[in-house]
């Protein structure tokens, strides 16, 4: 036992997550023939196996035993078979686009087979070889689905167009998944926006995101009230089960208070949804920003004028404020190397590309000059009042004058100190620049903003207190990084330039952030 312990303990852990795909007995002895351990295989990733015993789950090290039993899977023409389900609308297109692409980069020959409905795989060949080396399963179908299949063992990765729920996390670290809400359990792959949309036709073309909830609420039931005919309005959603139509609920009706009207269609797919509402001059519906067809989108407007606009820009800096990130979840245990690579590439500039060119908001970071935001400063201007005299515009402007603005910026859940989703995806992204020595020789500015409510000087401090978080934060994930190469520092200006109208929680949530300033 001592002998075998020195050679391969190390390599040997406890964990609690299974594949049944596996689950036939199999017999792991040591070279020297000095432990033997038998157990049910619930998984192999090309170098580690995962065993049931009897003391428990347990990883072994592939290299330092031999497997028998009709389960043992082969180590020298091992196949990785990786599961991916959830949301249909990454599973349709997106998904596919970056398989393949990932494939073409590394010089894989690739084939698709489609299954059932909803179910296709992806066979990765060596294209030097022509050994196989590895089997994506998709299942297009629904966020809840695609944790559902994470939980049961049934997928690898969960695609999701909302953030996974809290009795989903529990269920998962009961299971062994692990805190399915920490960093390392997630990552944003792309970015998407939710958007009211009506016929071409509808002579309305902007709501507050207020009035938008009172809409799908049914509280307010007829176009003249903004406007329009004097017609009732027609509701249509997704689907109740699906990421985006969850999306609606809890980033518009549940800030405003509000249920949804029990009269509201539901549609399986967007397509239909989009068919509906350009057919009917008298209907509305939420849709994503990456197919909204021919139908007309609203701007969503406040009653202090400002309109946030969906667009690449305004989703990937949060500014306007019904974002969807595009969600990749996975447990916590080791994924084949294969699955590993991919992961890796769906953060590489290429796959960035690639995002975009299926439709998506990428997340690649652009760099904005101040003179190409001048309605943003206009809207400055416009209401600075006795707590925000001239000069503090002016320390504003002649501080980040010089510098460009990055589309990464950073937000932060409503009454607290931790920052959202997409935000704790950005500290990853920008800390992996910074170790790649992007930035060097350059100076970043973590700049904080508030909203306007409460004096402003109380303000200012809370913004810098949530810039110098955030500067703490990315330099914590910035591990390899070599700071000497470049300047970081956090400033704050308080309510002086905001994005929206302070009269909602939409507004006051766009308006509370920490932008990235660069020169």
């Amino acid at each position: 036992m001592s002998k075998w312990c020195a050679a391969g303990v190390a390599a040997l852990f406890l964990f609690f997550q299974g594949l049944p795909a596996f689950a036939q007995d199999i017999t792991l002895t040591s070279r020297d023939g000095a432990v033997e351990i038998t157990g049910t295989l619930l998984g192999f990733d090309g170098e580690f196996y995962r065993v049931d015993t009897i003391y428990g789950e347990l990883t072994v090290d592939g290299t330092g035993v031999l497997c028998e039993g009709p389960a043992c899977p082969s180590l020298l023409h091992y196949v990785a078979d990786i599961s991916i389900s959830g949301a249909f609308s990454m599973a349709e297109v997106l998904m596919p686009a970056l398989i393949e692409a990932f494939s073409l980069r590394h010089g894989y020959t690739v084939t698709r087979e489609a299954h059932e409905e909803r179910r296709y795989t992806y066979q990765l060949v060596d294209g030097k070889t022509g050994s196989k080396l590895a089997r994506f399963h998709v299942h297009a179908t629904n966020s809840d689905e695609g944790f559902a299949d994470l939980l049961a063992d049934e997928a690898d990765i969960a695609m999701s167009l909302r953030e996974i729920r809290p009795d989903e996390a529990k269920r998962g670290y009961d299971a062994g998944l692990g805190d399915m809400t920490d960093t390392n359990r997630s990552r944003v792959l792309a970015l998407d926006g939710l958007v009211a949309v009506v016929s071409p036709g509808n002579p309305v073309r902007a709501l507050s995101p207020l009035q938008l909830s009172q809409v799908f609420a049914g509280q307010i039931d007829n176009w003249a009230e903004f406007g329009g005919p004097d017609a009732p309005i027609a509701l249509h959603l997704l689907d109740a089960e699906t990421g985006l139509a969850q999306a609606v609920v809890d980033q518009l009706m549940v800030p405003a208070e509000r249920d949804l009207a029990d009269d509201t269609v539901r549609h399986r797919r967007n397509s239909s949804l989009i068919s509906a509402v350009i057919g009917d001059p008298f209907a509305i519906g939420i849709a994503p920003f990456s197919e909204t067809g021919n139908a007309q989108t609203l701007v969503l407007r406040g009653s202090c004028g400002f309109a946030l606009t969906a667009s690449r820009r305004t989703l990937k800096t949060e500014d306007y404020p019904l974002t969807a990130p595009m969600f990749l979840y996975f447990p916590a245990r080791r994924l084949p190397k294969i699955a590993r690579e991919f992961l890796a590439y769906t953060r590489s500039p290429s796959a960035q590309v690639v995002i975009r060119r299926s439709g998506f908001v990428d997340q690649a970071p652009e760099e904005t000059p101040v003179d190409l935001q001048g309605d943003r400063f206009v809207n400055a201007i416009s209401v600075a009042g006795e707590e925000i005299p001239l000069e503090e515009l002016q320390r504003m402007t002649s501080r980040l004058s010089p510098m460009k603005r990055l589309t990464t910026s950073f937000r932060f859940r409503t009454g607290s100190t931790e920052l959202d989703a997409q935000s704790r995806s950005n500290v990853q992204q920008l800390a992996r620049a910074i170790e790649a020595g992007l930035y060097d020789g350059r100076k970043i500015a973590f700049v904080g903003f508030s909203d306007g409510v409460g004096p402003a000087e109380r303000n200012r401090s809370i913004a810098m207190k949530r810039a110098e978080i955030v500067k703490k934060a990315v330099v914590a994930a910035a591990e390899t990084a070599n700071f000497d190469q470049i300047v970081l520092e956090a400033a704050a200006f308080g309510e002086a330039l905001p994005m929206a109208c302070d009269d909602s929680a939409w507004g006051r949530q766009v308006n509370r952030r920490v932008e990235i300033w660069v020169r």
